[in-house]
């Protein structure tokens, strides 16, 4: 059987996949802590451990989606799926996980998500960091 090709995904899609997941994944998760758990807006904005167990809940949750099934649904729609750089497989759980946390980091500071406006590759901080890469099926 002939090994099946890919290529990095573009950032147009990679842009497009992330907004997606935002929406599926962590509104869901938002709303339900701000009405069913802590009962509303004002609790929620003042609770800061809240908001930061919603975004580690979504860290999880995609890095299950990645180390499970290689896709997010905001992946999936867009066809790309995440492997590593070197063996073209799945990347495991808390390796996942790290590229989440790095994204946060390089996002706070932006560097992380702009890098790759500047590399001819188009990986950002937290692909390089991980040795794994958005990919789209040649």
């Amino acid at each position: 059987m002939a090994k099946q090709k890919a290529v990095i995904a573009p950032v147009f899609l990679r842009i497009k996949a992330f907004i997606i997941d935002i929406f599926l994944i962590s509104m869901p998760l938002l709303y339900f802590t701000t009405y069913a758990i802590l009962g509303s807006k004002e609790n929620f904005q003042k609770n800061q451990i809240a908001i930061l167990l919603v975004w580690l809940a979504y860290g999880i949750i995609t890095s299950l989606f990645f180390s499970l099934k290689v896709q997010t649904p905001g992946y999936k729609s867009q066809e790309i799926y995440l492997i590593d750089i070197k063996t073209g497989k799945k990347i495991g759980f808390f390796r996942a996980f790290l590229r989440y946390l790095i994204f946060i980091f390089g996002s706070t500071f932006l560097f992380g998500i702009l890098m790759c406006f500047f590399r001819k590759d188009r990986l950002n901080l937290h692909d390089i960091l991980t040795n794994s890469t958005p990919a789209k099926k040649k």
